[in-house]
């Protein structure tokens, strides 16, 4: 199953790095918008899908536990898809350098654990396998910093790095009815890298991106009387969002 996956993952990226080549190559006639490039600044609308994850660390509650014969025995983070929607501002430095941001950037995620329970607590739904979900809101600013090669008709390519500030609108951490639930602070701090490309159509500029975002803060607000939450460290933040932006 992992190695089904690990293929259909790289036929994506492939086709991902494909793709632009052949769209450009039907436009490679007619120079597309030969001024955009050389404004200031322009705007777009940023649209995508994200895979997102937690990075976690056990604490040594776990180890002990599952020494003493405590409940949990294993747990994992599960992938989940999520969507992004942004508005994009671009400042044009020089010929090859911008900076990129995004005053609006929103990020809708369902990110879970999974526990493998010994001892399932079976009143209170709980099974051999459960899930916790965890629901995030976030509201976004990176600041990026975009290096593009030389226009080749109507395609470039181009490489973004720099970081973001993300706050959570649906975070638990402060909640007093989310007692049972694995609490997450709402501030975070990421770096981001990432690829794109640049096709020049007559009107407009559609540029797809594939993104990859390390979360740099420890979100876990550890609660030691929740079985849940006790077995956990730190827990941060990883995604990879691919993206088309219209400028």
């Amino acid at each position: 199953m992992q190695h089904l996956l690990r293929r259909k993952i790289n036929y994506c990226i492939a086709a991902f790095l494909l793709s632009p080549v052949f769209v450009a190559a039907q436009l490679r006639n007619t120079i597309n918008m030969p001024d955009h490039d050389d404004k200031l600044y322009h705007f777009g609308i940023n649209l995508g899908l994200n895979k997102s994850h937690f990075s976690f660390t056990h604490h040594p509650q776990f180890l002990n536990g599952a020494i003493n014969g405590d409940s949990v025995m294993v747990i994992e983070s599960v992938n989940s898809t999520g969507l992004n929607l942004a508005w994009l501002v671009n400042l044009n430095l020089s010929p090859h350098f911008d900076i990129r941001t995004y005053p609006l950037n929103l990020t809708f995620t369902e990110k879970a654990f999974e526990y493998n329970l010994n001892y399932p607590d079976v009143p209170l739904g709980e099974t051999k396998i459960t899930l916790k979900k965890v629901q995030s809101i976030m509201l976004s600013f990176p600041v990026l910093l975009k290096f593009s090669s030389d226009r080749i008709n109507n395609l470039k390519v181009y490489t973004i790095a720099g970081g973001k500030i993300d706050y959570d609108l649906a975070s638990t951490a402060n909640k007093k009815n989310a007692d049972d639930l694995i609490k997450l602070k709402s501030l975070d701090y990421s770096v981001e890298a990432g690829i794109g490309f640049h096709i020049y159509f007559p009107y407009f500029v559609l540029s797809p991106e594939l993104k990859v975002s390390w979360g740099m803060t420890n979100l876990h607000s550890r609660n030691p009387n929740l079985k849940f939450s006790s077995n956990i460290d730190q827990i941060k933040s990883r995604m990879i969002s691919f993206s088309l932006t219209v400028e």
